[in-house]
Formats: structure tokens, C-alpha cells, sequence
């Protein structure tokens, strides 16, 4: 059994990069002191605004996170999620990328959003991701995260890597179970009216079917006068019981997560176990 501490940011990000990273390195630091192993941090977490500025600033954005977050890793030792961000792609458009850094500060897993939000929610509210964002190759990410326990004991945690819309996709997450996850990463920006209709319900739903781990950092408020998010970050157990709550303000949840829950779980109602597809 491993007991260790997990962290999820929520954050209103704006149209600052310096601003939001700042904003980061400060709940980095915060998570670290309250003993937190990893931390987990939103979609968009270094810009949100438009879709073509994002773009123009791919290059300053990545560059940013490939040179400081490796830094902070290792130097408040804690594994950094970070959650999705611009990095610009062959075709000209960006791939909205997840990239997981190791305590040591060492990239161990990198992962493209697949599922991009091309939808109508009303007449004044429409999203067209594909426009500016390359797909990633549809492969599930998962890897063997190093973190410590309460007693500063060294494990592994075989940890799943999606972004966002993914989350309305069972069969990556499935997928990501089959390859062993036990903790499963879902970084978000998600709209007022999804969130409200099915943000939970589909977190909550995903833990439960795969018997594992959900840590789920949101973006909440207002960030342009045509875009505003859901907020709500979420820690969630594999018996789908939430750990942890943020409401609609930015800030830091914490839980503490004990890892043989889910092979109890899994001991107690083998659903995972019993499929026939």
C-alpha cells in the first residue's frame, strides 16, 4: 500500500502568459508545502483568449513550460502535470499538448489531445477547435510515474495521460485502464453549460467503470467576453466518491489518495473483470 498527497489547481487564466505562470509557480509552491506529490494543472493554463493569438504564441508559451517547469520539479520535488498548451505542429496549427515531468524534472510522458471540441451549444456559442489545432495520433498515454509516499518513500504509479473532451469518450479511458492506469489525469477548460449538464456526472462515471483515480484541474470564471468556464476541480476515488471539491473560484485542492483501493475495489465488484466486449 502507498498513501501519498495529490494536488489539482484551478485557475482563471487570461491573456497574459507571464501572468498565468506566475499565477502557477505560486500553486506549485503551495502544493509542495502542503506535501503534495503531483500536481495537476488545467487546460489552457498559460493563455486564454483567442484561438489565433494562441497560436502566435505557441513558440513563447512552450517555451516557457519546457524550461521552467522541469526547474520547479526538481527544485520543490513534485511531479508537475502540465495540462494543455499550444506547441505548434508541422501542418502550421498547434497540438494542444499535455506534458507529465517527473520530480527529477524529466519529461516521462506527452500526450496530444485527440478529441477536438468542434460544437454548437447555441446560436452565440460555438467552438471550432479543429480549426487552429492539429489532432494527436489516437494512441492512449500511459507511464509509471515516480512519486513518494507520506514517508517519503519512493513508488510507481501507473498514470494515464487526456485532456478535456476526451473525457466524453469511454473507450481511451478504457484503453488507458487495459494498459494498467491507476490514476488518470483529465485536464479541463470546460464551458459553463457542459460543465453544468454532465462535468461530474462523466468524471464520476469514468473512475467508476475502471476502478481507478480521476484528478481533474478546471479552469472557472471569466476569461474573454465571449468565453467563460465551469470551474468545479475535481479528485475523484475509484468507487466514484469525490474526494475533493473546488467550487467556481481559482485555487488549490488537495486529497490524499491510498493506492490499494483499487485493487479493493476491483476485489469487491470485478466489473472490471467481467466484461464480455
Amino acid at each position: 500500500m502507498s498513501l501519498f498527497k495529490v494536488a489539482a489547481l484551478q485557475l482563471t487564466s487570461l491573456q497574459d502568459p507571464d501572468v498565468n505562470i506566475k499565477q502557477i509557480h505560486s500553486g506549485v509552491v503551495s502544493a509542495a508545502e502542503t506535501g503534495a506529490s503531483l500536481i495537476a494543472l488545467p487546460e489552457n493554463f498559460a493563455y486564454m483568449g483567442s484561438e489565433d493569438e494562441k497560436m502566435g504564441l505557441a513558440e513563447t508559451i512552450s517555451g516557457q513550460v519546457y524550461s521552467l517547469f522541469p526547474q520547479w520539479a526538481r527544485e520543490y520535488q513534485i511531479a508537475i502535470l502540465a495540462g494543455g498548451f499550444p506547441v505548434r505542429a508541422e501542418s502550421g496549427k498547434v497540438y494542444n499538448r499535455s506534458v507529465l515531468f517527473s520530480a527529477e524534472g524529466e519529461i516521462v510522458a506527452e500526450y496530444d489531445k485527440i478529441h477536438l471540441f468542434d460544437v454548437a451549444l447555441s446560436e452565440s456559442e460555438t467552438y471550432m477547435e479543429s480549426r487552429t489545432v492539429e489532432a494527436g495520433r489516437p494512441v492512449a498515454v500511459t507511464v509509471q510515474l515516480k512519486l513518494r509516499d507520506l514517508q517519503d518513500q519512493p513508488f510507481h504509479l501507473n498514470t494515464g495521460l487526456s485532456v478535456c473532451y476526451d473525457l466524453r469518450f469511454p473507450e481511451l479511458y478504457r484503453k488507458l485502464a487495459d494498459q494498467g492506469a491507476e490514476l488518470i489525469l483529465i485536464p479541463a477548460a470546460f464551458t459553463r453549460p457542459t460543465g453544468e449538464a454532465h462535468w461530474e456526472t462523466l468524471l464520476r462515471a469514468r473512475a467508476i467503470e475502471n476502478s481507478l483515480f480521476v484528478i481533474a484541474p478546471a479552469q472557472t470564471g471569466i476569461h474573454t467576453t465571449s468565453r467563460s468556464t465551469y470551474g468545479h476541480s475535481m479528485i475523484i476515488d475509484p468507487w466514484g466518491e469525490v474526494l475533493a471539491r473546488a467550487d467556481t473560484v481559482p485555487g488549490l485542492i488537495t486529497a490524499t489518495i491510498e493506492t490499494d483501493q483499487i485493487s479493493e475495489i476491483r476485489r469487491k465488484l470485478p466489473s472490471f473483470y467481467h466484461r464480455r466486449l
